[in-house]
């Protein structure tokens, strides 16, 4: 197939794309509370004339409802891919009320929009749509996802022997269309707990033992930021004590590293540990400290069919495909863990988790040519 005859949205598509689109982000769905979008999309389906099914994965994630998967099946013989969105969103910082300013799609009030994921979750209905009224030229598995803000809770708990597919693609990306992201970090999570000795501040200050001081001293040894291109580190939350006039005796701190090398993550996170140690020892309280792996990093050759297959389907389009890797995580980096070779492609949203996190109208239509396109080129 020459990029000429790539499959293009017709204007009909087009239009129930922006609908779709502003409906889904008008449903309230932070993690944990996705029963409305599951519950949307579920019908939606059904009356495109597929047979959705909903998880039992709730229990497992904590969310009010399931993961949403649903089969089109392909040619006899053809392959199976996924495409995949996430249902939930950051938490709500106020109402959603989608407008539209000249082809720029934003909230009306001062919160985000949702852009991340439901751009994507909208263009894959409208694939759904699509290939529920005539033959695919491959299988589809059509996977919606919950809770994967707070650490791809959906996708750890998917049953992936529910799936067919040969390769998948998840549409997770707030940059410019066109950016593939063949690598990804690996990302721990480390908690540090101090206990120290609590005494009044002006009376017996020598008596205390400052968990606050402890973990100041911590975080004072070690270098935060960019460690290098592809490594970072961060604190990102700290709490403790319970007045000024007393020594505090307890501090907890939150702290993360991520590095395009797995083994390098792993250095860093004995630094931590062992800056977190030393921090408690050289003021002679306790700390208990808890590290956990959120995902692991991953990387992609430019030959691999699943990015060939979007690098075609984005010259089917006008637009070059750019390789690239992130300091983010998304559900790709749990289906590569499990086996299952998946791309996450930019899908053109901008500042996603912010309050004025925006999409143009542009943007979706071309990453509704981009999934068919997909689509097309994965055969």
């Amino acid at each position: 197939m020459t990029a000429t005859l790539a499959p293009r949205a017709s204007r009909a598509e087009k239009d129930r794309l922006l609908r779709d689109f502003v409906r889904l982000c008008e449903i309230e769905s932070p993690s944990g509370r996705e029963r409305q979008m599951a519950d949307a999309l579920l019908e939606e389906l059904r009356a495109a004339g597929l047979d959705p099914k909903e998880d039992a994965s709730a229990g497992e994630t904590g969310s009010n409802a399931g993961n949403v998967i649903a089969r089109v099946v392909g040619p006899e013989g053809a392959r199976t891919i996924m495409l995949c969105a996430h249902v939930d969103t950051v938490p709500l910082a106020g109402p959603v009320q989608v407008v539209d300013s000249d082809g720029v799609l934003t909230n009306r009030h001062d919160a985000i929009l949702g852009a991340d994921n439901k751009a994507a979750v909208a263009a894959i209905l409208g694939v759904a749509r699509r290939y529920a009224a005539e033959r695919p030229p491959v299988g589809l598995d059509l996977v919606f996802t919950t809770s994967e803000e707070p650490g791809l809770r959906g996708a750890k708990a998917l049953d992936l022997s529910s799936l067919s597919s040969e390769f998948g693609f998840v549409f997770d990306h707030a940059s410019p269309i066109g950016e593939l992201i063949v690598a990804a970090p690996s990302y721990y999570r480390i908690e540090g707990h101090f206990r120290g000795k609590a005494a009044h501040a002006g009376i017996r200050p020598e008596d205390g033992r400052n968990a606050i001081v402890a973990a100041a001293s911590a975080l004072a040894s070690l270098r935060l930021g960019r460690r290098d291109e592809g490594t970072t580190c961060n604190v990102g939350r700290i709490e403790g004590g319970t007045a000024a006039n007393v020594v505090a005796e307890r501090c907890t701190v939150e702290l993360e590293a991520r590095s395009l090398d797995h083994e390098r993550a792993g250095e860093l996170v004995s630094e931590i540990v062992d800056a977190l140690t030393a921090g408690a020892s050289d003021t002679e309280c306790d700390v208990e400290i808890a590290v956990q792996e959120q995902f692991r990093a991953y990387r992609l050759p430019r030959s691999a069919p699943v990015v060939q297959a979007a690098v075609d389907a984005l010259a089917g389009v006008g637009i070059e495909g750019r390789c690239i890797a992130t300091g983010g995580g998304s559900d790709a980096h749990v289906f590569q863990a499990r086996g299952l070779p998946c791309l996450n492609v930019a899908n053109g949203t901008e500042r996603n988790h912010e309050p004025d996190e925006r999409v143009t109208v542009e943007a979706l239509e071309t990453m509704l040519d981009v999934t068919l396109g997909i689509v097309a080129r994965s055969a």
